[in-house]
């Protein structure tokens, strides 16, 4: 596989991380999941944004060099040592704060790695198998800014997912401490009751998704109303339709909360829409 580290492109065999990386030692870093598809980043510029918000609430110094057009080369760049410009790829870029120091690092000058792998579709296809999901309650989530970006520090991701993995679900959803769901381990999260589109807002601290952006701005052109708002576990009983949301996957219907399930018939149309949205994208 080839990559991109702080501007040149390396192979497997010639990287290697540090020991005092402060990703690695602290979690001290944030990153961007991003789609690429024909022939481009899907929604680069919401992805740019959210990068760049990421970095300043760590208070990271943020590169001149870092404009829009000049990440986006290189994100293409990568998908393009691999191969992969003429296909489907997941791509990440990564940011850390340069070595040195303990809990205060010496400076907050970044490195940052891009990578590339193939996904096989182009477009977002709807799962035909809905998930199977539960509530993950060992641990909760924190509410607050560090909550809503991506950070490399996700313990609470890895506990939930071994814990999922561990029972034979597909997903989990996480609470907050006041036990609100707020998302999913790799996924925003939607109810549907009627024509009534229900998502956590940003207060209760889940991840400030693209795709949730993007539904959460269509989603009245086709018939639906939106509403932000806290809720515990047993609204989920109430719901019709359950899906979860992200920039690699797209939407993933749930068939199954513990006995209640859901279909997808309101589902699949919002994911038609998506795609729609996604072929526009002239990002």
């Amino acid at each position: 596989m080839a990559f991109i580290f702080n501007d040149q492109v390396y192979t497997d065999e010639h990287f290697s991380v540090h020991p005092g990386n402060r990703g690695l030692n602290y979690g001290d870093g944030v990153f961007e999941t991003l789609r690429y598809s024909f022939g481009r980043i899907n929604f680069w510029e919401d992805h740019y944004f959210r990068l760049m918000e990421g970095m300043r609430i760590m208070r990271m110094e943020i590169p001149m060099s870092f404009s829009p057009e000049f990440l986006e080369e290189k994100l293409k760049q990568c998908v393009e040592a691999n191969g992969l410009k003429e296909k489907a790829a997941r791509v990440k870029i990564l940011v850390t704060r340069k070595n040195g120091g303990f809990y205060t690092p010496e400076n907050n000058k970044i490195d940052y790695l891009i990578t590339a792998t193939p996904l096989n579709e182009a477009s977002f296809q709807l799962n035909e198998q809905g998930l199977n999901i539960d509530l993950y309650k060992d641990f909760y989530k924190a509410k607050g800014l560090l909550s809503n970006i991506k950070t490399t520090s996700a313990q609470l991701y890895v506990v939930a997912s071994v814990y999922r993995q561990e029972n034979g679900l597909d997903e989990c959803l996480l609470l907050n401490p006041d036990k609100e769901v707020c998302e999913a381990i790799s996924s925003n999260l939607f109810l549907i009751d009627g024509d009534e589109l229900l998502t956590p807002p940003l207060s209760t601290g889940c991840l400030k998704g693209i795709i949730r952006k993007k539904i959460l701005a269509f989603a009245p052109k086709i018939g639906l109303t939106v509403r932000e708002e806290a809720f515990s576990p047993f609204k989920l009983q109430k719901a019709e339709e359950v899906f979860l949301t992200n920039s690699i996957q797209g939407i993933r219907w749930v068939e199954r909360y513990r006995k209640k399930t859901f279909v997808s018939t309101k589902t699949a149309k919002i994911l038609q829409r998506l795609n729609t949205e996604v072929a526009l994208n002239s990002n």
